[in-house]
């Protein structure tokens, strides 16, 4: 008796929570402790020079957030962009630190709890992502979802790389933004001061 209950209560702590969600047809699944937010999809902005999978970067409340199009990083077509598209805001490990980033998601479908038994091997065969990017198989009845290993997915040193272009453009604009006020305001003091001499 005493170690049937104790297996009872030993099996919350291998069951762990999941969002999955759709990509390109397929369902794919996160840790939700990986999860901070979902948003919805708005204005993401192209950073020259990138890889195609990388859609571009968003503003989260002052952050700039690369935004990851997991597709094209499958080497899929990209993915249109409709009403249930989102951006699933994530936290990936770079050199024992947090680093933000934002997936691309056709649509979210639910959070999911998958004990240990629940989680299948991946097969070296038959998916179209790299098998160090999975994690496992998640069961879903009599389907399976893909469970990514999110701080594989992409480098690390890639997304820095994003953000940094995409922080240095935001700040060449900012500084060509303020010579330009610069300019507008030395032209009014001109402007002010030719009134002035025409009116004595």
């Amino acid at each position: 008796m005493g170690a049937s209950n104790s297996g009872k209560n030993q099996l919350p702590l291998s069951t762990v929570q999941y969002l999955t969600f759709f990509t390109a047809g397929e369902e794919y699944a996160i840790g939700i402790v990986k999860v901070s937010e979902i948003i919805e999809y708005e204005t993401v902005t192209t950073v020259p020079n990138t890889p195609v999978w990388i859609r571009g970067v968003t503003n989260l409340r002052g952050r700039v957030v690369p935004v990851v199009d997991l597709a094209a990083k499958f080497g899929l077509p990209a993915s249109n962009i409709s009403k249930f598209s989102c951006i699933i805001i994530t936290d990936v490990m770079f050199q024992g630190e947090n680093l933000t980033m934002g997936v691309l998601a056709d649509s979210v479908s639910q959070v999911i709890d998958l004990s240990s038994d629940e989680i299948e091997a991946t097969p070296p065969f038959g998916t179209r992502v790299k098998t160090e990017y999975l994690l496992g198989m998640g069961v879903l009845g009599k389907k399976f979802c893909l469970i990514l290993d999110i701080d594989k997915v992409l480098s690390a040193d890639e997304l820095l790389a994003v953000t940094e272009s995409a922080t240095d453009e935001r700040s060449a604009h900012d500084s060509a933004m303020d010579a330009s006020n610069i300019r507008a305001s030395n032209t009014d003091a001109t402007n002010k001061e030719k009134h002035f001499e025409a009116g004595a």
